[in-house]
């Protein structure tokens, strides 16, 4: 093996800058040449490839975002732009791709060495947390501490006028995010896609808070499981005495500086990622189960699925009361 490519896909993530870093290292601590692709999977289709050295990646390891940036490109699924693709690495005589990114881009890149027999190595990188083999993926304690931050200035303001307030947090598909939130937070309620609760439970719930001396609370909501504006509004206009308000997050959890835990994360998994690689494996993504970092058969991690945790949800429950 003399070259490499590294690429990033999906949504952004912060700490993905890390991993870049620490791909581009290690391969050149190893006597390898580093490509970086543009723009994910669309870059490697249209042959937007950079030289990358030690120095490229100088002072990145504390900047949110991609420095490779990331664009959607749906249509890499196809076996027509596969093949180009395939052709596109070739001619530059790379001899495997490095893919950071989350649950979509696993599937793309298994998808793709499927296809072509081209050796892949997934890098988890999603701020929903929601690749499955690794407890862990990058951007995501950086995504809690952002969300934590502003929730912590919320309080404040829902306890000096007593009020209801929902903060919607991201998690279109998987609730992951809002549970570390409402955890972290101390929140009454949390409300995920995996777990619909109906507005009468909420209000119920809210309801024997205020019985209970309470004179504010709090409902973490991810963005699949509702709309924050419409949950507010039904808690106004069926709870009596409710002064309930919103607030959306939005991106604000995407960007920003890498917390420890995302930076150690990243260098580590970018750097297993190469050895990897020159240990013969083609086609796996790395990750970590407890305090081990392993090696996973990305055939395992786009067949299987990361489960909620119930103890958590009983966690939120009962510091709740």
């Amino acid at each position: 093996m003399k070259r490499i490519a590294v690429l990033t896909s999906g949504g952004d993530a912060s700490g993905m800058n890390c991993a870049i870093r620490a791909v581009v290292r290690t391969s050149i601590a190893s006597g390898l040449q580093v490509y970086g692709v543009m723009r994910g999977f669309l870059g490697l289709y249209e042959n937007d490839f950079i030289h990358l050295n030690s120095r490229s990646v100088s002072s990145i390891i504390n900047k949110g975002g991609t420095i490779l940036r990331t664009i959607r490109f749906p249509e890499f699924k196809n076996t027509d732009v596969q093949k180009k693709c395939l052709k596109n690495l070739k001619e530059k005589g790379i001899d495997a791709l490095v893919v950071i990114g989350g649950d979509g881009s696993s599937r793309g890149a298994f998808y793709f060495h499927s296809n072509t027999d081209f050796p892949v190595c997934v890098i988890p990188a999603s701020i929903d947390n929601d690749v499955c083999c690794t407890d862990f993926t990058i951007g995501f304690d950086t995504a809690v501490n952002t969300a934590l931050e502003a929730i912590d200035r919320i309080r404040d303001t829902a306890t000096s006028h007593e009020r209801i307030f929902v903060v919607e947090v991201m998690g279109r598909e998987h609730g992951f995010l809002a549970i570390e939130v409402a955890i972290a937070a101390g929140a009454e309620i949390v409300l995920i896609p995996e777990r619909p609760v109906f507005i009468e439970e909420v209000i119920r719930i809210l309801q024997k808070d205020k019985e209970m001396g309470k004179v504010s609370s709090l409902i973490i909501l991810a963005e699949g499981a509702g709309k924050a504006h419409e949950i507010a509004r039904q808690i106004n206009e069926k709870m009596e005495g409710a002064e309930a308000r919103y607030s959306v997050l939005g991106y604000i959890q995407r960007g920003g500086v890498p917390t420890y835990q995302t930076r150690y994360l990243a260098t580590v998994f970018g750097n297993h990622a190469v050895k990897g690689l020159l240990d013969g494996l083609d086609c796996f993504m790395v990750g970590i189960k407890g305090s081990n970092f392993c090696k996973i058969p990305l055939k395992d991690v786009v067949s299987g699925s990361k489960e909620i945790s119930e103890e958590k949800l009983k966690i939120i429950e009962q510091m709740a009361i």
